[in-house]
């Protein structure tokens, strides 16, 4: 009997509290529970069949409650230097998403965010619109989960066009007759597949673009007939905006002076000739120019600490670092961006080009995150990939000093009195002079000189 009271004890418990979530389903389930063990108890088999209604009850209870829930994304936080952005819808309200599809991408001052679906489903509402500001933790749209939505959306936009030509409503009205009519008419099936996917594509463009598109090539004909121009404007994004801001603050700001040497890249072409394909072989990376200057660069801040420092205007101290974090200027279509390659002191040729890969990677890729991007004690830039000859760089503040790289060109050299043919590169060094001076810069600028045209240099540590 004691047994028995207790199994009626916690099987009525439950029902009480499966009435009490409204969910008719299963209280009928657990009253069904109840009574089974009600009468299994009274004939002394208590130990398996209770227990076999209580897995019943918790199964049900899961399926169906979360059956099309209704979820709302909400902006990831950002880091503590980056407080709100701008979003840039990709989807938009009636689309269906898969798992970690990208929905919108979040522009802040130093990267892009991009904000995944958590789940597959369809898009419910978008609470932000597109362009508008956003902070850590503001809501972004409503996600209602389940595969089965966005079958169930598919269905009406398929009929919505069929009603609309002409001839096909006679066919239209009656659903069962379909597969019927598909046997006699072959030829009418190839078409069949592309109205969904206009459609779908129209529909959110349709309201814009029709009314647009006769009109433009009136405009091309007049255009074309009196010879007029145009000109469009374009909004800046915010990453542009913030490298504004920041080149102009470090105009107004820094004491940029700038000062020149020249390169001959004899020595280290010939030996990225000779070790490239063991480089790559061993290491499965390719040997590049970018590795020695960065090498050379920190070789030469350990020297000038001078350069690797920067001056704190909040308490008028200057700080130096006994570290070397070294930002590679990447050029994307969004604009500019500097990935740390950080304690570059203590890493090889292979580390080095390493890192430089795997940041390029994330660039292009639009995966940068702010971490990548924070800190930094010296910059390099290299503009000899486009072509670049000559230039003077902009420091990238806070820090002191940045190194502008330039093009490789054949040209005529004196060596050791005679004229000679040699590939050479200007390097332009850009530092702040109220707390470099020009005795530091010229140094460190003639001791990537020297390391990068002899790299024994590095080995003798002369």
């Amino acid at each position: 009997m004691l047994s028995h009271s207790r199994c009626l004890t916690r099987n009525f418990g439950r029902s009480l509290s499966a009435i009490r979530q409204g969910n008719n389903v299963l209280a009928r389930r657990a009253t069904a529970a109840l009574s089974a063990s009600h009468s299994i108890t009274f004939n002394n088999t208590v130990k398996s069949d209770p227990r076999s209604s209580i897995f019943q009850i918790q199964y049900f209870r899961t399926s169906v409650a979360y059956r099309d829930e209704v979820v709302t994304v909400k902006t990831p936080a950002f880091a503590e230097s980056v407080t709100e952005g701008d979003v840039r819808w990709e989807k938009a309200v009636g689309d269906s998403v898969s798992e970690d599809e990208v929905v919108c991408e979040i522009e802040t001052d130093k990267t892009s965010v991009q904000v995944p679906s958590p789940a597959a489903g369809v898009i419910e509402e978008l609470l932000i619109p597109d362009g508008g500001k956003v902070e850590g933790g503001t809501p972004l749209f409503k996600l209602r989960k389940g595969a089965g939505a966005p079958k169930a959306a598919e269905p009406p936009k398929a009929e919505a066009p069929a009603a609309e030509a002409p001839p096909p409503p006679s066919a239209a009205p009656p659903p069962p007759p379909p597969p019927s009519a598909v046997g006699p008419i072959p030829t009418t099936m190839p078409p069949v597949p592309p109205v969904p996917a206009h459609a779908m594509d129209t529909k959110p463009v349709s309201a814009i673009k029709p009314t647009a598109a006769p009109a433009a090539p009136v405009a091309q004909a007049e255009g074309g007939a009196k010879g007029a121009r145009t000109e469009s404007r374009v909004k800046m994004n915010r990453m542009r905006l913030r490298i504004a801001q920041r080149l102009k603050e470090a105009q107004n700001t820094c004491a940029m002076l700038t000062t020149f040497n020249e390169v001959d890249m004899s020595n280290i072409s010939e030996m990225r000739k000779a070790y490239k394909d063991a480089f790559l072989k061993k290491h499965n990376i390719k040997l590049g120019f970018m590795s020695a200057f960065v090498k050379a660069a920190a070789y030469a801040l350990s020297d000038q600490p001078a350069v690797n420092a920067v001056i704190d205007d909040t308490t008028k101290e200057i700080v130096y670092r006994d570290y070397v974090d070294i930002s590679v200027a990447v050029a994307t279509p969004k604009g500019l961006v500097v990935p740390v390659i950080r304690n570059v002191e203590g890493m090889n040729f292979a580390d080095i080009e390493k890192a430089i890969n795997l940041l390029g990677e994330k660039a292009r890729k639009n995966e940068l995150a702010v971490e990548d991007m924070d800190g930094g004690t010296f910059t390099i830039s290299n503009g000899g990939v486009f072509g670049s000859m000559f230039g003077t760089p902009i420091i990238n503040p806070p820090q002191s000093a940045i190194l502008g790289m330039h093009g490789i060109f054949d040209r005529p050299v004196a060596v050791g009195g005679k004229v000679e043919i040699r590939p050479m590169m200007y390097v332009a060094l850009t530092y702040d002079h109220r707390l470099i001076d020009g005795r530091e810069a010229v140094t460190f600028l003639r001791k990537i000189k020297s390391v990068v045209e002899d790299p024994r240099v590095l080995l003798l540590d002369m």
